[in-house]
Order: C-alpha cells, then sequence, then structure tokens
C-alpha cells in the first residue's frame, strides 16, 4: 500500500514531467556532484562567482542581477564565470512572468547560468497542483543548496546579495 505522501510526491513528479517545467536545460540526469558541469564554458576565465537567491523579493533579484553585470563588466565576459542559484521561495525570479524574467535574456547571453532548483519546484508543484513555467534560461539542476556547496567546492566565490 502506497503511503499519502509517497502519492503526493509520486503526483508531483509526473506533474513536473508531464507539464514540463519548460527549463531551458538540465543538469538532473547524470549528475554528479564531484564533476562539475556548467552551460557556458569560458575556459579562459581566471575568476569564478555564485550568487545565491533565496528571498522573494524582486528589489533583491535586480540587486543580484545588477550584481552579476557588475562582475562581468569588471573582470570581462570571458574571464569570469558566473553561476545563479535560485531557490526557496527565490525560484519565482526564475518563473517565465517574473519581473526579472526580460534580464534574464540578456545575461545568459553574456555567460550568466540561472540554476533554478529542482526540489524547490517539486514541493511548489505539489502545494500549487501545476508547475509553474520556468523561464527558457533556466537551468534545472537537483538541489539549490547543494549545487551552491559544488561550486564553491570547485573555487567559486559565494555572494548573498
Amino acid at each position: 500500500m502506497i503511503s499519502n505522501k509517497l502519492k503526493i510526491a509520486l503526483l508531483a513528479t509526473t506533474l513536473l514531467f508531464s507539464l514540463g517545467a519548460s527549463a531551458g536545460q538540465s543538469l538532473l540526469e547524470g549528475y554528479s556532484y564531484d564533476q562539475l558541469k556548467l552551460v557556458h564554458e569560458f575556459p579562459a576565465a581566471t575568476h569564478q562567482a555564485v550568487f545565491q537567491v533565496n528571498a522573494d523579493d524582486p528589489a533583491l533579484w535586480n540587486l543580484a542581477l545588477n550584481n552579476a553585470t557588475n562582475v562581468i563588466e569588471f573582470f570581462g565576459q570571458d574571464k569570469v564565470k558566473v553561476v545563479l542559484v535560485a531557490y526557496g521561495p527565490g525560484l519565482k525570479m526564475l518563473f517565465k512572468d517574473s519581473a526579472v524574467a526580460k534580464r534574464l535574456a540578456t545575461l545568459d547571453a553574456a555567460g550568466v547560468e540561472f540554476d533554478a532548483c529542482h526540489n524547490t519546484l517539486v514541493g511548489m508543484a505539489k502545494h500549487l497542483g501545476y508547475t509553474p513555467e520556468l523561464a527558457p534560461e533556466s537551468v534545472l539542476v537537483p538541489s539549490g543548496v547543494i549545487r551552491v556547496m559544488q561550486l564553491e567546492q570547485h573555487g567559486f566565490s559565494y555572494i548573498k546579495p
């Protein structure tokens, strides 16, 4: 007999994959904590930064995007790797219709990776009854917190605006 919690988890996962989160890419399959994968490769980069966003606050989202822009402008686009990881309430930043959705495309083109926490998305799908649609620049990662830890382990400087 399947417990109610398990039924809800299975339903949420089914919703997530049947309706699709519409993330542009996913790092879920074959994920390995020890082997870092990035969407944008900059082999000449000598600097690396990870920005954490975990609050449902458009002013904070804009601050994080401004900080990322400043880092890229200071070091040069090909000299820095920038990853923004959104989880918890901060995942709303990466929703297709968020207040900063239009800015994501511009920064994605400049090489910023926008990582979306799969755990948070599944939790939101369970709570809402549907899977929120992510901006196409979003990259699904298993866990936002684990992704931040992984990036720090691989030499990324941690920034929380």
